[in-house]
């Protein structure tokens, strides 16, 4: 566990998450869905059952490419970064990166505070060789920050996503 200061003086703590984090998890995706339709679920639509979300964690806990870390204010999950991969070993070298943060703590450094560290912590694992992630074409905002730690874009997903009558494009970075 590591305790770090945001730019708002907030402390917080980061550490790996457990399955025994399952149920704070799942309440935290069905919470902060609803605070932005640049997740690719909404409010209340993150809807793995319990044990197959314990199982999951425990899953990702043995693997060496994968790596699913919570933020916690006052022991209160406040944002979920993971950078996951495939078994499989033609493509285990590449690990997804996902990261959501609780609106109340967005803009404060903690997003790239995360990206920093799975981007070291996939550095030194020994097996990944490449991080991608997928984010709306319109969050302008988290492509500026994707850019800046070194991402490019390698491809746009045409309507991949459907919300509130729209049809969104993804940027593959």
């Amino acid at each position: 566990m590591s305790l770090r200061t945001l730019k708002n003086r907030i402390g917080v703590s980061i550490r790996e998450a457990a399955p025994k984090d399952a149920e704070q998890m799942i309440a935290f995706y069905n919470r902060v869905g609803g605070e932005s339709d640049f997740l690719s679920f909404g409010e209340g639509e993150f809807l793995r059952p319990l044990s197959e979300y314990e199982l999951f964690l425990a899953s990702v806990k043995q693997e060496q490419n994968s790596l699913i870390v919570v933020t916690e204010k006052e022991e209160e999950i406040i944002s979920i970064a993971s950078i996951t991969s495939s078994q499989n070993p033609r493509n285990k070298h590449v690990g997804t990166l996902g990261i959501v943060v609780e609106n109340a703590y967005s803009g404060v450094g903690l997003g790239k505070q995360l990206m920093i560290e799975l981007i070291e912590w996939a550095r030194t694992n020994k097996q990944t060789k490449k991080i991608e992630l997928v984010t709306r074409e319109d969050n302008q905002r988290a492509i500026s920050l994707y850019k800046q730690l070194g991402f490019q874009i390698e491809g746009l997903k045409e309507k991949d996503t459907y919300i509130k009558r729209h049809l969104y494009k993804w940027r593959v970075l």
